[in-house]
């Protein structure tokens, strides 16, 4: 499971503390895999990313598994998550339905997701938090999680070498022994 991880540090627009969309692959294409965009708002921490994470976890579960289904859901601390799916039957006719997590099952899974990979979700944060992020960069990480099922072996793409190529990629990389 791929999820992209953005911050949106002007929460003023949007009463929600995180929005979770699916973006599922091409029809035809193997090489680009269905991906999850979680977009928090305001200062993250743990707890709050692990709760925006938890509800990209159960909407996969709550979708019965299919992968072609477009996926909006907003999540509130005090509400849980609630949004819907829409995806096309084999007719080809449009199906949509209402998705709704309820506020016990995000806090399970996200205390879940703490336990098994509270370290990782820390450092993530942290890297969403530094202060050094180039000029105009939108402060967003991929990571992959996986298998969905008992959410178990979390694979986070190194921290460290997302902010290296940032910086390379910005003319700003540097050394630092001998500095």
């Amino acid at each position: 499971m791929d999820i992209l991880v953005m911050l949106e540090e002007n929460p003023d627009h949007s009463p929600v503390l995180a929005h979770v969309n699916s973006v599922p692959s091409p029809l035809h294409s193997s090489e680009r895999p269905s991906r999850d965009i979680v977009t928090l708002y305001g200062d993250p921490n743990p707890e709050s990313l692990a709760l925006a994470l938890a509800a990209a976890v159960e909407s996969h579960r709550t979708n019965d598994g299919r992968t072609d289904s477009i996926r909006h859901l907003g999540v509130w601390p005090e509400r849980g998550a609630i949004g819907d799916a829409a995806w096309r039957d084999s007719t080809g006719q449009l199906v949509t339905t209402d998705l709704e997590i309820p506020l016990e099952t995000l806090h399970s899974t996200a205390k879940q997701l703490l336990v098994e990979c509270g370290q990782l979700i820390r450092r993530l944060v942290a890297g969403l938090s530094m202060p050094d992020w180039p000029e105009g960069a939108r402060r967003a990480i991929t990571i992959s999680i996986g298998p969905i099922v008992g959410i178990t072996a979390p694979v986070f793409a190194p921290l460290e070498s997302v902010i290296e190529r940032l910086r390379e990629a910005d003319g700003l990389a540097f050394e630092t022994e001998g500095d």
